[in-house]
């Protein structure tokens, strides 16, 4: 279809992936090598948390509930990204462009409310271990974590909705690893100056979970230091620390790609900054979740030497 000058783009290009012959293959192999990794990471945290009755806790189920997350919050971009380092048409039709963003910011929200929940979990239980029990309720987890979906899910919805109804011509090229706002919106053939308000609506998001995270780990630390043991300190900072290393990397990287407002970086810091939320962030977590947690290292160990004590006894 054409529009005086200019054809109506029905799909884009994703200029910044290698072909094979350029090297691609190295990238797709380390790609493929780390999403394995990703998706049977946070699949035996999921199982193994819903498995073993000594974790079924507030924190584990938050835990189990965020890698549940991850497996698809990373299946929204890597697949896609796997597929163009060894396809020669490196292509996404307009719709799959606007699915991939609605479900990859969706998730992604879902994700910063989950960690929100997280630390206030925490908080709870440093702060005010007497009353957790009460306070934290099975109920209240589910009704907690349905209400982290249903915000990561609604926020975006409007976003997408009106990107849909823009009308894209000229270039088509995505100077980025997956559809994302900035990119995408850049190529509108329409004025697009509402993404500010879009912008601002992000910031607020951001910045009001990051507040309520951080607020809450301060003063979590704060109740931790004035415990008189150095065991108690050591294993009350042990039940945080992982959550404060997965809130920094997740924050930092969202908040630097997504707090610029009218600042430009280069293509290739910007490529830089996604890989660490998309790809180094989820990639970390199993590591941090389990290798990082002796409950969760004790716990996989008992799933898997199960079937081996179970042969032995009956032969």
């Amino acid at each position: 279809m054409a529009a005086g000058n200019q054809t109506k783009v029905t799909e884009f290009l994703f200029s910044l992936f290698l072909h094979l012959h350029e090297g691609g293959v190295l990238f797709f192999i380390l790609l493929i090598i780390i999403y394995g990794f990703i998706i049977t990471g946070n699949l035996v945290i999921f199982i193994v948390i819903q498995l073993d009755m000594v974790l079924h806790t507030p924190m584990y189920f938050f835990i189990s509930v965020l890698s549940f997350l991850e497996i698809w919050y990373t299946t929204t971009t890597i697949p896609k990204m796997l597929s163009n380092l060894v396809s020669e048409k490196k292509t996404i039709s307009l719709a799959g462009c606007l699915m991939q963003m609605y479900f990859f910011h969706s998730l992604g929200i879902t994700e910063g409310c989950v960690l929100t929940v997280m630390a206030i979990d925490r908080y709870i239980a440093i702060c005010s271990p007497l009353h957790y029990p009460t306070i934290m309720t099975s109920k209240l987890c589910i009704q907690l974590t349905a209400g982290s979906c249903l915000c990561g899910f609604l926020l975006v919805l409007p976003e997408i909705v009106w990107i849909a109804t823009l009308p894209f011509c000229g270039s088509n090229e995505i100077q980025q690893i997956f559809c994302d706002f900035t990119p995408v919106l850049s190529l509108a053939c329409t004025d697009t100056s509402l993404m500010v308000i879009v912008d601002a609506i992000h910031a607020v998001e951001i910045l009001a979970s990051f507040l309520v995270i951080a607020l809450s780990y301060i003063q979590i630390i704060v109740v931790i230091v004035k415990i008189p043991s150095a065991e108690g300190r050591r294993k009350a900072f042990s039940t945080c620390a992982a959550h404060i290393v997965v809130f920094l990397l997740f924050f930092g990287s969202v908040a630097v790609m997504y707090l610029r407002f009218s600042a430009t970086y280069s293509v290739f810091c910007d490529t830089v900054i996604a890989v660490t939320f998309v790809i180094l962030a989820p990639f970390l977590n199993p590591i941090i979740y389990s290798l990082r947690n002796k409950e969760m290292k004790d716990s996989i160990r008992r799933l898997f030497s199960y079937p081996k004590r179970a042969g032995r006894v009956g032969t």
